[in-house]
């Protein structure tokens, strides 16, 4: 009998330990949202290897938007296309009345990493893009998780609206701040977000802001060896512009970081080049940090134009702010991972990660899906940066990370391609709609939890003035590269 109860004292310390209750069970419209997520499985995956297999860049994805929005239409669920002046943008809409909750959904993929779903690295379409950052079960999961919640308000279990806006161009224009700046979360009281990664967590850390711009020099062309005193090179103001920033770079906080792409430095050897581009980015951690540093690089632009004679023109493409974390949200969906536990993986599945480590140079540990604990917010995080942070400056955001790809697997890389065209990336997407309709069940059951995410946010946006950081117009929807 001691050894009995012995026994089941381990069992329970166990099962409860970590904060994770393996043992209980889904209940009512927590377990309807589970079912209806299984119900439509097939049909979630072949969305989403659809859009894999499309692999469409930003501003472009007119195949996966089409996808996606017919899916929910569909549904049942009220589409409207071609939202913010973005043909690929759309928000799909069912029920009335409050509390209105929105869920995010991305489809855009990153150029020039196509890859089969295998853990060799060979190109599924050489030279083509691929879904590096796991948007294809980014969108198909949210569009999961706002249908499973779309069907109980059907059946009267819900009420309220539920919202599904497909964002377009996350990598590299940010399409959301145009839909901010369109005021597509101004009637939404909470917004519920994901992203695909190699552990499983309420996220409740920040990201970076950044700013991209252009920077153009005009000089005079001239031959290269026979009057190159008649020419003033762009070229030359270009590398000039980049010392500076890389010199500049021993001055900057740590926080702080700047990229930069050269389009164009000239196009053949013996004519001294009248044009040059170049794109640039900087980041920090608070947009705050961020803005004296873009400014002081905007200058540098000046001084290298006058030291080369030359003239020069900077266009701001876009910025983004740096998340505004909710802690409350963030306690509501920890609770919902706990329920669910870490997802299983089979041996074959297992081992497709432990191939994807040793191809990329990573301990063959395998894969990591077990339930972190909720950290406490570091104050300035390393890490990327998201247009989801314009959408948290004007509405309470909340965030979730699930596992899609192996512990260690280097980002935006083709080991990520290969994980979201298999049972690996399957199993997070599906785990994550889980995840995020169980969390819708609770904000549209308790008004109570509703107003406590919010008025955390309103606390932490204090009396910060949102302004979004894009040009006057329409989007940039045929920018050149």
């Amino acid at each position: 009998m001691i050894k009995r109860t012995f026994i089941l004292a381990i069992f329970f310390l166990f099962a409860f330990s970590n904060g994770t209750v393996y043992a209980q069970k889904l209940k009512g419209n927590k377990k309807a949202v589970a079912e209806s997520i299984a119900k439509h499985e097939q049909e979630l995956i072949a969305i989403s290897d659809s859009v894999w297999a499309l692999a469409e860049t930003a501003f472009e994805e007119t195949g996966s938007s089409r996808i996606l929005s017919d899916y929910a239409e569909k549904n049942g669920f009220k589409v409207e296309r071609g939202v913010a002046g973005i043909p690929t943008a759309f928000v799909a809409t069912y029920g009335s009345g409050k509390p209105v909750i929105s869920i995010l959904g991305e489809y855009d993929a990153l150029p020039g990493i196509s890859q089969k779903a295998q853990p060799e690295k060979e190109p599924l379409n050489a030279g083509a893009a691929g879904h590096g950052c796991g948007h294809n079960l980014f969108g198909t999961a949210s569009l999961a998780a706002a249908i499973s919640i779309k069907e109980l308000i059907e059946e009267g279990k819900l009420s309220g609206t539920v919202k599904f806006l497909g964002t377009p161009a996350e990598e590299k224009f940010f399409g959301k701040i145009w839909m901010v700046r369109d005021g597509l979360w101004d009637d939404v009281d909470v917004n519920i977000s994901w992203h695909p990664g190699a552990q499983t967590e309420a996220d409740v850390q920040s990201t970076l802001a950044l700013v991209d711009f252009k920077v153009e020099f005009f000089g005079q062309a001239a031959h290269a060896s026979a009057d190159p005193w008649n020419g003033r090179s762009a070229s030359d103001a270009l590398e000039l512009y980049t010392t500076g920033i890389n010199y500049y770079r021993e001055h900057i906080k740590p926080t702080v970081r700047v990229h930069y792409h050269i389009q164009d430095g000239g196009q053949v050897v013996n004519v001294v080049p009248d044009y040059s581009k170049i794109w640039v980015r900087v980041r920090d951690t608070k947009r705050s940090g961020m803005t004296p540093v873009y400014e002081r690089i905007k200058e540098m632009a000046e001084g290298a134009a006058i030291m080369a004679d030359v003239d020069y023109k900077i266009s701001l493409i876009s910025g983004i702010y740096e998340v505004l974390v909710n802690r409350s949200g963030g306690e509501i969906m920890q609770k919902n991972l706990e329920i669910l536990g870490p997802i299983s993986y089979t041996e074959s599945e297992t081992e497709f990660g432990k191939k994807i480590q040793e191809a990329t140079g990573k301990p063959q540990v395998g894969m990591d899906s077990a339930i972190l604990p909720l950290k406490e917010t570091a104050e300035h995080p390393g890490g990327g940066s998201t247009d989801v942070g314009d959408v948290s400056w004007n509405v309470a955001n909340i965030n979730l990370g699930v596992t899609v790809a192996p512990k260690d697997t280097p980002w935006h890389s083709w080991a990520v391609v290969a994980c979201g065209g298999m049972s690996i990336g399957h199993k997070g997407m599906l785990y994550a709609a889980k995840a995020m309709g169980m969390t819708m069940v609770d904000l549209f059951e308790n008004e109570s939890l509703v107003e406590k995410v919010k008025a955390e946010f309103v606390e932490r946006k204090g009396n910060t003035v949102y302004k979004p950081m894009i040009p006057e117009g329409p989007p940039p929807i045929e920018i050149e590269d």
